[in-house]
């Protein structure tokens, strides 16, 4: 049954729990945050996969910029999903497609990050058909669901991971998950959670484990710039604990 995930510092995590890693929603273009794309590629970083964005999706043109820290990425073993704005279901299925073939032929990337999926029952056959037509036109593309939130459980046989929670630390930290989730491992769901406290680190690590998320993202940045509020915000940079974070998680084990 869904659960409110309890915050007792001394409450044990299953002795089965799987090995968390990360899921980057994407950072700033590379020449405005070359460090955040360099640390990416750091030997034994625990990277499931990063998400590419140049321009609300592949942009106009290839970006250099942009290919050369793809390329470093994948050179390593991780797993560079273009970014695709499905608009909730509203963007013509013409334009996502466009755009994936863009990111392909430009980028060379591993699958993609449909954002801004739909979330309900009468959203699965056109997002059905996208991930299929998706899937024919890169064999093998990794494919994650950025809904955000818990959608309707059909969407599961649809991609290989769901984003089911992408929100704030004080909505994170007494989130419930939903009953269904609990057919399936891990490796199949990711959380991003953003204005994290150092100091509520390992309980947010904790929560995850709890939740059954294989794929993190923790940042102590939060949605909020120069008093207004902007949902890209916290994901641009590193978090300020960055280094502890990688330590804590340990290192990736190649594929």
């Amino acid at each position: 049954m869904s659960h409110l995930i309890p915050a007792d510092p001394g409450h044990e995590v299953p002795a089965t729990a799987a090995r968390l890693g990360f899921g980057v929603p994407g950072y700033a273009h590379p020449l405005v945050a070359p460090t955040e794309w360099a640390e990416l590629t750091r030997p034994g970083a625990p990277l499931h996969w990063t998400v590419l964005n140049v321009t609300r999706g592949p942009g106009s043109r290839r970006d250099p910029h942009c290919l050369t820290a793809a390329a470093r990425l994948r050179a390593t073993g991780v797993r560079v999903l273009g970014h695709l704005d499905l608009r909730c279901g509203t963007r013509p299925f013409g334009e996502v497609i466009s755009d994936a073939n863009h990111f392909l032929d430009w980028y060379q990337v591993d699958g993609f990050c449909l954002e801004r999926c739909p979330v309900d029952r009468p959203g699965l056959p056109e997002v059905r058909r996208t991930g299929a037509t998706l899937r024919a036109l890169l064999g093998g593309a990794y494919l994650v669901l950025g809904q955000g939130i818990h959608p309707h459980e059909g969407y599961m046989e649809l991609a290989d991971q769901l984003v089911t929670f992408r929100g704030s630390w004080p909505d994170y930290r007494w989130s419930q998950v939903a009953e269904w989730t609990a057919g399936y491992p891990p490796e199949r769901f990711c959380h991003q959670v953003h204005g994290v406290p150092r100091r509520h680190l390992e309980e947010a690590l904790r929560i995850a484990r709890w939740q059954g998320a294989g794929t993190i993202y923790f940042t102590d940045r939060t949605a909020h710039l120069e008093g207004r509020t902007c949902t890209d915000s916290p994901w641009t940079a590193l978090p300020g604990y960055w280094d502890e974070i990688v330590s804590r998680l340990g290192p990736r084990v190649m594929e």
